[in-house]
């Protein structure tokens, strides 16, 4: 039986980065955490900054992320949806 999940591996990683507090991380952490490679991270974290979904500041060896909540999901069936109601769903503390 295949492997599956609910959401995608870049929900994963926009999750990772709402759960640490200090939204400081590399990539290597963010990839033991959610269970991918860090090249598969570092892609996810270009396509997240890309489309603004977030904001990369260099902080030492780690990065820092800014998250931008207001912005819209993706998928067609979540029009009308930002990703702040995702964290909402999830009860996630600390995104806002």
């Amino acid at each position: 039986m295949a492997e599956w999940t609910f959401l995608t591996n870049h929900a994963q990683v926009l999750l990772c980065i709402v759960r640490n507090g200090d939204n400081r991380l590399t990539a290597r952490e963010i990839a033991e955490i959610v269970g991918i490679t860090e090249r598969a991270v570092q892609r996810i974290l270009d396509d997240l900054e890309n489309a603004g979904y977030i904001s990369r500041f260099r902080d030492g060896r780690k990065n820092r992320y800014e998250i931008h909540p207001e912005l819209p999901m993706r998928h067609p069936a979540q029009r009308g949806l930002a990703i702040k109601d995702l964290l909402e769903l999830l009860s996630l503390p600390g995104w806002e």
